[in-house]
Order: structure tokens, then C-alpha cells, then sequence
């Protein structure tokens, strides 16, 4: 028999706490210590309906994973319980009308028109999340501006009719170098979550990086590709290694075909956009000491389970308890990649983790031009495949990339803002306008395949040199969302 709205209102403190997900009832009273958003947004929903809260950043097999059985209550007759009335929220009417008269999906020509786009019809939280970096945000501006300190020496009267820019990564044969890399919470950005980006790697016939810290759970994105699709896992180490140890046999038994272990995070950042756009509870006590707050923003809220033990010893368990490819994701210095090859690790993301760790970390592109002469002075240069992220979203920062030796490069928050903005057919579209980019800029600077591209196509004489001015990037500076000051807090009615 379903329980009654009144049956769960009743348990609405610490010493009880039921809520109600999906029309059905939990108690999470013991759990609420345990939260890593703290236990005050689970108390906010006491006895309530928790749903819309819940789905946009909980895979929906958490509460099986993680609340005793004897925790789950069974069903609720919904028609019982008491709808809250929202408040009329002004700045919530004006984002739905902007919605309505968001562009046409094609009359976005480039990744920068999405992120316009989402910018503008996004919720505040869900933009806060994907759009914030680490304190001054200058290491995220900077792995998009580093591509430009970069110059082409094109070469001519080369035959390009036709082009070919499929490639391998890892083994895999792909139509495109680059792949859809793992950003946590799709459903901020859209309903359906990371199976979006699914479908549209399959169109495209690109790899998807799944995310550890995914709103879909891992199985309905490994459910959602094609018989013939591949994916990756990537992982935040658990403190508790068997966990890491389930997840990674899990995934390999679903078919993934390489472990990128995160290694830049054993702490995440401080992303201030996130935290203030998560501030909004009125009378909030930050200084309590007592939870973790909702002013900590959602990256710490769902990451205080991250292992900062995490070391170079742990290498040979990871290969102790899998056989696929590993790749350390994050390595910022040439001496890292020297010490992978010796750790035989197969291969290794540049990233600064888009900025969102420690800001002035070096760009991914920086660190690889650093990396490849070092390598291939050393004869290292075919021990281990290196990849790039950060910042790309010309298909000219893909072609830099690889003449500088990098056999892919991963792309995040284009993809997210184009389905943020326009769902799978503007994940397709943002797809589809780098493989026209990638057409077209293969021609110009006379290369008919990926196997072409060489160091003596490009100028990185600049790329090092931190303090000269490059030509201003209209796109980027229109879209960017700059840093604001705390606001002035509403005069009392008292």
C-alpha cells in the first residue's frame, strides 16, 4: 500500500528525515552526515518532494548503490502529497523567453556561437557549474589563447582534393582526431544527460570519455551507444580502492576500452562562479563550521569521496586489475611524462582540467610543445600516445595540436553548451562544423592526411614568451563570462 503524503511530511528534522524521489520514499536520516553536499539541502526537502533537486546532479541508481534496503520505504500515493507553490521568480521568466527566442541551431556557424547561446538560457547554477574555472580564471582563458601565440607555415601547390583526417587513438579507428572528453552533471545542461553526447559521438564516429561524476549512471550511457561504438571511462580514484576496483572491472566488462585516471585533482579547485551562483539561501550561517554548505558550489558537493593519497605507487594495482589501456589524465610537466613511460603507462592527457584546478597552470599545448622535442630526443616519442585538452574549439587548435605531436585532443564544454542550448542536433552541428573547419584548414596548409601533419608547419617561437599581446579574440571576449564582486545585499523592510 502506497504511503500518504501526511506520512512522510511528519519526518521532517535530523532525528527523521524521509524524502521522496521519483514517487518513491527514502529515509535518510542516518545518511544525512554522510552527504557531501552537506546535510542541509537534504533537510531543506525533509518530508518532501526532492525530485527536481535531486535529478540533475544523482546518476538514478544512487540510492541503490548507496542507502541500505531497508532505508528504501516503497512507493507514495503522489496525488497526497502538498505541491508547493513557487515563488514567481522574474530572472526565471525572463531565461524562458529568452529561450523561446534563442537563435535558429543554424545560424550558429562556430563552437563559440553555442556557448553565446547557452550562456544565455541556461539556469544560473547549471551555467555557474560548467562555465566557472579556478580563481582568477586565468589558466582557463589562457589554454584558449596559447592556441593563438601559435603560427602555421603552410606549405602549397600540394594535392588536396582529397582529404582524409580519420586517425587511431588507442587503437580505436576513428573519423575524427578529437573526442568528446568526460565533464561531469550533463542534466544541468539538459534532461537527458550524457546519452546525448552518446548518440552524437555515434553519428560522428568519435569516442566518447565517459565521466565518473556522470548525472546519467554509468550503464544507461554504456546502454546508449551502438554495438560498434567505443567509449573510455574516466576515473576519480575512491578513497575506498575496492570501489575504484568494481568501477574499473565493471566498465571493462561493459566493453570500455581504456582507464583515463584523473591525476591533477587530488583536491578540486576553488570555482568561484559556482559558488556564488549556489548561494542562495537567505540567512545561510557560512561561518557555522558545521556542513558543507551550498555556497561551496556543486564541484565540492560531489567530490568529497576523491582519494588525495593518490600517488605514482598506485600505478602497478591499476594495471594489476585491468587489462585495458591506461592514461593519466592531467600531467602537466615534461618530467610527468618521462616518469609514465617508466611507470609503463600507455598514455598521457595534457589538461590542466580546463582550467578549474590550479590557476596559471600552463596550457595543455604549452606543456606539449615542451614535451615532444624531449621524447623525441630521447627515441620515447612512439613509447606512449599523448592527447590534449583545454581550450580547443577551432579546428585550427586540433591541427596545431597534432603537428606538435599529439595523436588527439579532448573537447568538453563545446559539447556541453551545444546541447545545452540545442540538445543532440546542436551536439551534432557543433560535430559537424569542426569537420568542415577540419576539411577546409587541412587544404590551406597543404596536407591531405593526419599522417602529413609535422612540427615544420608551425611557429611556436611566441607560444613560450607569456607577456607579448596577441590579436584580440572577438569570440572568445564576447562570450566570456567575467568574474563579479559580491553584491550588495537587499535594504531591510524592518
Amino acid at each position: 500500500m502506497a504511503l500518504k503524503g501526511s506520512d512522510i511530511a511528519q519526518h521532517n528534522d535530523t532525528k527523521s528525515c524521509w524524502v521522496i524521489i521519483h514517487g518513491k520514499a527514502y529515509d535518510v536520516t542516518d545518511f544525512l552526515p554522510e552527504h557531501p553536499g552537506g546535510s542541509k539541502i537534504i533537510l531543506k526537502y525533509a518530508g518532501k518532494d526532492a525530485t527536481e533537486e535531486f535529478e540533475p546532479i544523482h546518476p538514478p541508481d544512487t540510492l541503490d548503490k548507496y542507502l541500505d534496503k531497508s532505508k528504501h520505504l516503497g512507493p507514495v500515493d503522489m496525488g497526497t502529497v502538498t505541491k508547493e507553490e513557487k515563488e514567481q521568480d522574474p530572472e526565471e521568466e525572463q531565461r524562458l523567453q529568452r529561450v523561446e527566442q534563442k537563435p535558429l541551431l543554424s545560424q550558429c556557424y562556430n563552437l563559440f556561437d553555442f556557448e553565446a547561446v547557452a550562456r544565455r538560457i541556461m539556469k544560473k547554477t547549471a551555467w555557474g557549474y560548467y562555465s566557472s574555472a579556478a580563481d582568477d580564471e586565468i589558466t582557463m582563458r589562457e589554454n584558449h589563447s596559447a592556441f593563438h601565440r601559435i603560427w602555421f607555415r603552410p606549405q602549397v601547390l600540394v594535392d588536396v582534393e582529397t582529404v582524409d583526417f580519420s586517425t587511431t587513438m588507442l587503437g580505436t579507428r576513428v573519423s575524427m582526431p578529437f573526442y568528446v572528453t568526460a565533464t561531469a552533471l550533463g542534466k544541468l545542461g539538459n534532461p537527458e544527460g550524457e546519452v546525448v553526447l552518446t548518440r552524437a559521438a555515434h553519428k560522428h564516429n568519435v569516442i566518447q570519455m565517459i565521466p565518473t561524476l556522470a548525472s546519467c549512471s554509468f550503464d544507461e550511457i554504456v546502454d546508449a551507444k551502438q554495438p560498434s561504438q567505443v567509449q573510455w571511462l574516466q576515473l576519480y580514484v575512491n578513497k575506498d580502492r575496492e570501489i575504484t576496483r568494481k568501477i574499473v572491472q565493471h566498465a571493462e566488462s561493459r566493453g570500455c576500452k581504456g582507464l583515463f585516471i584523473t591525476v591533477d585533482a587530488p583536491q578540486l579547485g576553488r570555482r568561484e562562479k559556482d559558488m556564488r551562483s549556489k548561494f542562495t539561501d537567505q540567512g545561510s550561517n557560512v561561518q557555522s563550521g558545521q556542513d558543507t554548505d551550498t555556497s561551496q558550489g556543486a564541484a565540492r558537493a560531489i567530490s568529497s569521496f576523491i582519494d588525495p593519497s593518490l600517488s605514482w605507487k598506485d600505478i602497478p594495482w591499476f594495471k594489476s586489475i585491468t587489462k585495458m589501456p591506461i592514461i593519466l589524465k592531467g600531467v602537466q610537466r615534461v618530467e610527468d611524462v618521462l616518469r609514465a613511460i617508466q611507470v609503463q603507462a600507455d598514455g598521457v592527457v595534457l589538461s590542466n582540467h580546463g582550467g578549474r584546478q590550479l590557476d596559471t597552470a600552463r596550457s595543455g599545448i604549452e606543456v606539449l610543445a615542451e614535451t615532444m622535442p624531449v621524447l623525441r630526443a630521447k627515441g620515447l616519442q612512439d613509447k606512449i600516445e599523448i592527447y590534449v585538452d583545454g581550450g580547443i574549439r577551432r579546428a585550427t587548435d586540433i591541427i596545431k595540436a597534432l603537428c606538435l605531436g599529439a595523436k588527439g585532443v579532448g573537447i568538453g564544454r563545446p559539447f556541453l553548451y551545444a546541447m545545452s542550448a540545442y540538445g543532440q542536433e546542436g551536439v551534432e552541428r557543433a560535430m559537424q562544423l569542426l569537420k568542415d573547419e577540419m576539411e577546409m584548414n587541412m587544404r590551406l596548409i597543404g596536407c591531405a592526411s593526419v599522417e602529413d601533419l609535422n612540427p615544420s608547419l608551425v611557429d611556436t617561437k611566441s607560444l613560450f614568451v607569456h607577456s607579448n599581446s596577441t590579436a584580440t579574440d572577438a569570440l572568445s571576449r564576447t562570450v566570456y563570462d567575467p568574474l563579479v564582486v559580491p553584491a550588495q545585499r537587499a535594504k531591510s523592510k524592518l
